[in-house]
């Protein structure tokens, strides 16, 4: 059985390397990876590669970047004649990226079937390019691997047959999990006994320049109580700049690596962010979380784990942060199936198909 991966960014590298891996201890598997260059350079790409060991791509489409329709339509192009020449079994896709759409629509076309690797995630904001990406895949793929009850749920809400869908846990859970005592090893030297790390990078945060404004003038506030390490996104720091705004008492760094960036994040007094994955890998760590969102297609993190969404609202961030440094944060615990084993279960969904005509691994209700 031939199954081909295929990544695109940063957050696709995480969970694929906990599949790949454990696909690689089936000996009826053999595996492709297609890198679509959705996202590349050598500090947002190779490292991961490096550091979750994942074996180098059998190929990279090199699509670059460009607006959303853009690069869905230059992965598709340049997708579809590698599938037609590796004629793969499965495809397996991951997240909410472009590069995730583009595939799955390729493959429904020419008849190839899909799994979809964090399936069933919503935030219910079709504003969100994700979101459009994340109900379209879905619809697409024939086996549906979810992180969490919600994602179920959702699924089984727009028609998903039961039967398609699989309860596997967290795969970005499993490379934390695998990684996480390297990255401790790498020690607390160079950084303040308390700090808020900060990553943004969406566009309805990082576009607008009033908006950025007033989020960073809320994290100079919050630097007022603590030092605020912020590695900014290339783009994040294009934006303030061409903006000319102010972030001259905000600690700005550069892109981290996987391990840097885990080792500053287990070690804060707080992570503000507005990105996914990191809501989930704070409640893992029990890190309190401080989401500039309005919504989370992960609403587990603020049920179960240490998120909360704040929002644009300053008055809200100030008071959530008031908490934290008050030794008052939310509680939060790990989500079931988060125990660093997801790629192993859909190792073995998969690896199950080459030897009974259907998957026997128990869907959850």
């Amino acid at each position: 059985m031939h199954i081909l991966h295929i990544v695109g960014a940063r957050p696709n590298f995480m969970k694929a390397a906990p599949v790949i891996r454990a696909l690689a201890a089936h000996d009826v598997i053999r595996q492709s990876l297609v890198h679509t260059g959705q996202h590349y350079d050598a500090a947002m790409s190779d490292v991961f590669f490096q550091q979750l060991g994942m074996p180098a791509p059998d190929c990279n489409l090199g699509v670059g970047s460009g607006t959303h329709a853009q690069q869905t339509a230059a992965v598709m192009q340049a997708f579809e004649p590698v599938l037609l020449e590796r004629k793969p079994d499965l495809v397996l896709v991951y997240g909410d990226v472009n590069s995730t759409v583009a595939a799955a629509l390729v493959c429904a076309k020419l008849g190839v079937r899909v799994g979809h690797v964090e399936a069933g995630l919503r935030s219910r904001d079709r504003t969100m390019p994700e979101e459009i990406n994340r109900l379209v895949t879905d619809q697409l793929a024939e086996l549906l691997f979810t992180p969490s009850a919600d994602g179920d749920l959702n699924l089984k809400d727009e028609g998903i047959p039961a039967e398609k869908i699989f309860r596997v846990g967290n795969v970005m859970i499993d490379s934390l999990v695998k990684l996480l005592p390297v990255a401790q090893r790498q020690g607390r030297e160079n950084l303040p006994g308390r700090y808020a790390l900060v990553t943004l990078h969406r566009p309805a945060n990082v576009d607008d320049s009033v908006v950025l404004k007033r989020i960073l003038q809320s994290l100079l506030e919050v630097g007022q109580d603590l030092p605020v390490i912020f590695p900014a996104h290339p783009r994040t720091r294009k934006r303030i700049d061409d903006f000319g705004l102010n972030a001259d008492r905000l600690q700005l760094l550069d892109p981290l690596s996987y391990l840097e960036f885990l080792r500053m994040q287990s070690h804060a007094t707080v992570v503000i962010t507005d990105s996914g994955g990191i809501q989930e890998e704070t409640t893992y760590l029990g890190v309190p979380c401080l989401t500039l969102r309005e919504n989370t297609e992960r609403p587990v993190t603020v049920s179960l784990g240490t998120n909360v969404l704040v929002g644009r609202d300053p008055d809200k961030l100030r008071f959530e942060l008031s908490r934290i440094l008050a030794g008052k944060a939310k509680k939060g615990s790990i989500p079931p199936l988060w125990d660093g084993h997801a790629g192993e279960r859909i190792a073995a969904l998969v690896a199950g198909e080459t030897r009974q005509p259907a998957l026997s691994f128990s869907q959850v209700n």
